[in-house]
């Protein structure tokens, strides 16, 4: 099987392909829309044997209206034809409004209209609605679509007016190798900390609130130009993914307190390292991490800071809950995802074929 897969280099969306393809039991080609991968990136797709096509093409939410995206969707077809694939995966569903001879399955891993509904509510800006209209119509045209969780597949099906709510299939995460490390008797986050669905202001003030460290590792600063910068959290900046590591093996106590999150790959790459988990009370977290972590309400920084610090003074229950994250996590693999992955390849196919 000949997969066409979109991706960039920008965010998760890079880790999954790469997650994804190397599982997969095909020939995967990777379409990366946006900036360049850097050369970091470029040997771990040599290392999955992905073969990468740097398109130069645009990436929809840092586009400044629909035609580019359009020419782009139009561009990866062109490209799905000329390297003979069999089925085409969109992991932008705006892109799937294009013309495309092969069945299409396009995966939502988070998109403005859902993010809108959760960060502020009521009509999209006027200026930006052009792009969850792309979206929408991107996802109708898909002959499958898909979400990382079941209630983010709820999430999209309930912004979009679905017929049918996407298919729910986890992200699933190498565990990253840990180097030997002493105890780190604090906090941790990781994220896109100028996000302000990741809610990093509610931390800030947990941190104000604890009498130990609380790091922060992540940009301040999105593409886009919007900036953060907290008063109280220790924040790193970006780190490699060896530097996230060193961190991780260090077991602090891993917070999010994401008002919005499809999925969360932080999340799991924290648990994967036993690292205890403290999440806000959010559906996406709620289906992956019931049992295996703490649960404060959103926005509820003296909870946050209360789950912490209970945690940190009671080293038997730090390591217990540390160990039901590494536990639930092991679900979470890219054998489980390529395998569910595959059964839709091949479902759309043998559709096709009986359509011939």
């Amino acid at each position: 099987m000949r997969v066409l897969m979109t991706t960039d280099a920008v965010g998760g969306v890079w880790q999954y392909s790469l997650e994804l393809a190397g599982a997969l039991d095909a020939e995967v080609t990777l379409a990366v829309l946006g900036p360049a991968p850097d050369p970091d990136q470029r040997a771990a797709a040599d290392a999955a044997g992905v073969t990468l096509v740097e398109t130069g093409l645009p990436l929809d939410w840092l586009s400044d209206g629909p035609a580019p995206v359009l020419a782009a969707g139009e561009a990866v077809a062109q490209l799905a034809r000329q390297l003979g694939a069999d089925l085409v995966h969109l992991n932008a569903p705006a892109l799937a409004v294009a013309r495309f001879d092969q069945p299409v399955v396009a995966v939502n891993h988070g998109c403005l209209g859902t993010w809108w509904d959760a960060a502020r509510g009521g009509p999209v800006d006027p200026a930006l609605a052009w792009l969850p209209d792309l979206v929408g119509q991107g996802l109708r045209a898909a002959d499958c679509v898909v979400a990382p969780t079941r209630a983010y597949a709820e999430a999209t099906a309930r912004r979009y007016g679905l017929p049918v709510t996407p298919a729910a299939v986890h992200n699933g995460r190498t565990a990253m190798p840990l180097p030997d490390a002493q105890p780190f008797p604090g906090a941790l986050t990781v994220g896109r900390l100028w996000d302000e669905v990741k809610d990093i202001a509610t931390l800030d003030a947990a941190a104000a609130l604890l009498d130990a460290p609380f790091v922060a590792i992540g940009a301040t600063r999105a593409p886009h130009g919007a900036t953060v910068a907290p008063a109280h959290l220790q924040a790193t900046g970006p780190l490699p993914a060896e530097g996230l590591a060193g961190w991780l093996a260090r077991r602090p106590v891993f917070a999010s307190a994401a008002r919005f999150e499809p999925f969360g790959l932080a999340v799991l790459e924290a648990a994967q390292a036993g690292c205890p988990l403290v999440l806000s009370d959010i559906p996406t977290f709620r289906e992956l991490w019931d049992g295996a972590a703490i649960f404060v309400p959103s926005g509820d920084a003296p909870g946050f800071a209360g789950a912490i610090a209970a945690l940190l003074a009671d080293p038997d229950r730090h390591a217990a809950q540390g160990e039901a994250a590494r536990l639930r996590a092991a679900r979470y693999t890219p054998a489980a995802m390529a395998a569910q992955m595959s059964g839709i390849y091949r479902d759309l196919l043998s559709a096709k074929d009986k359509a011939a």
